[in-house]
């Protein structure tokens, strides 16, 4: 080969108990990757035992009528799917995710972009630079309260929050109006919205903090120069605070899309037997559970958690392409 006569000229040509250049070269690259191969080795084994193996097994028994009982499972190839097209509490599940993903992170961001624009820029110019309203620190604290508690607890909180009768805190300031009190989570119009007020208010305080975190990157010097052209509060807003922040609020609508795909918790703890009334607050996280556990459809619930995986994969990669643009320099 070509090769061969000019390594064995470096061989040659190199003194005695020394390597060649090549042969060094080759030997410091696999220290390197063997040393970066080393670090990499339990984490990628933990994701492939723990992660990508359950996928596997997931569509696995999707093609399967196993009922979790079984010592080997019946193959029944997409018969799964096909009931699934025909499946009303799926397509309530699915048009209900739906909604979520349309109105969580519009309105959490919104809430969120909101406060922490006040809470870092709200105050206007004072001394060398701009500053937030008076208290932001404290603010943050309190926004970012609801994120701390655990997902059952806020359900329990909301649940003696949204009670039908005198004993709920808000109906019981109805009644003591003298007005009719409300079905926040018996009434099937009402159950979503209700629900959706919930997860917004929980999530709500972490983005407050997360797009302050941004904010705080952004150079002072712009806000001030803009000030004294005669910008107000919302040019800044919109000219300045947004453009340059535009990759966290990407990032945030992502996440928010992904848990608009969940609410597990929420909707079992808070609703009328997990998904009611008339499965108006119905998800197929909770749906899988009944299907799998309540039901011992393991099959059946493992087509559901496919359609839940490629669904999710497909909002994160459309939301990427969609709101892609190019970077803004500092």
């Amino acid at each position: 080969m070509k090769g061969e006569p000019r390594q064995r000229a470096e061989r040659a040509a190199a003194p005695r108990g020394e390597r060649s250049p090549v042969s060094a070269l080759r030997s410091q690259r696999l220290r390197k990757y063997g040393f970066v191969g080393g670090f990499l080795v339990v984490p990628v084994t933990l994701y492939l035992v723990f992660v990508i193996s359950p996928y596997i097994q997931a569509f696995q028994l999707s093609l399967t009528s196993w009922n979790g009982y079984q010592a080997s499972p019946t193959y029944i190839g997409f018969e799964n799917f096909t009931r699934l097209l025909g499946d009303s509490v799926f397509w309530s599940a699915v048009r209900n995710h739906g909604v979520l993903l349309l109105v969580l992170p519009l309105v959490t961001i919104a809430i969120a972009l909101v406060f922490a624009f006040l809470l870092n820029v709200g105050g206007g110019s004072r001394g060398a630079g701009m500053t937030g309203v008076v208290g932001s620190t404290f603010y943050k604290i309190v926004f970012f309260a609801p994120q701390v508690l655990a997902v059952a607890i806020v359900g329990v909180l909301w649940r003696a929050i949204y009670r039908p009768d005198e004993s709920g805190v808000i109906n019981g300031v109805l009644i003591g109006l003298g007005l009719e009190p409300v079905g926040w989570m018996t009434e099937p119009s009402l159950a979503l919205w209700s629900l959706i007020a919930v997860m917004v208010w929980q999530a709500v305080g972490f983005y407050v903090v997360l797009f302050s975190a941004g904010m705080a990157a952004i150079p002072k010097d712009y806000f001030e120069a803009a000030s004294l052209d005669g910008a107000g509060r919302v040019r800044l807003f919109f000219s300045i605070t947004l453009p340059l922040l535009w990759d966290t609020i990407q990032v945030g609508w992502v996440y928010l899309g992904i848990a608009a795909f969940d609410g597990f918790a929420l909707v079992t703890v808070l609703t009328m037997d997990a998904g009611g009334p008339d499965n108006a607050t119905s998800v197929l996280p909770v749906e899988i559970f009944k299907n799998a556990f309540n039901y011992s459809k393991v099959g059946y619930a493992s087509a559901m958690g496919v359609a839940l995986f490629f669904l999710t994969i497909t909002f994160a990669v459309l939301t990427l392409r969609v709101s892609r643009r190019e970077k803004v320099e500092l």
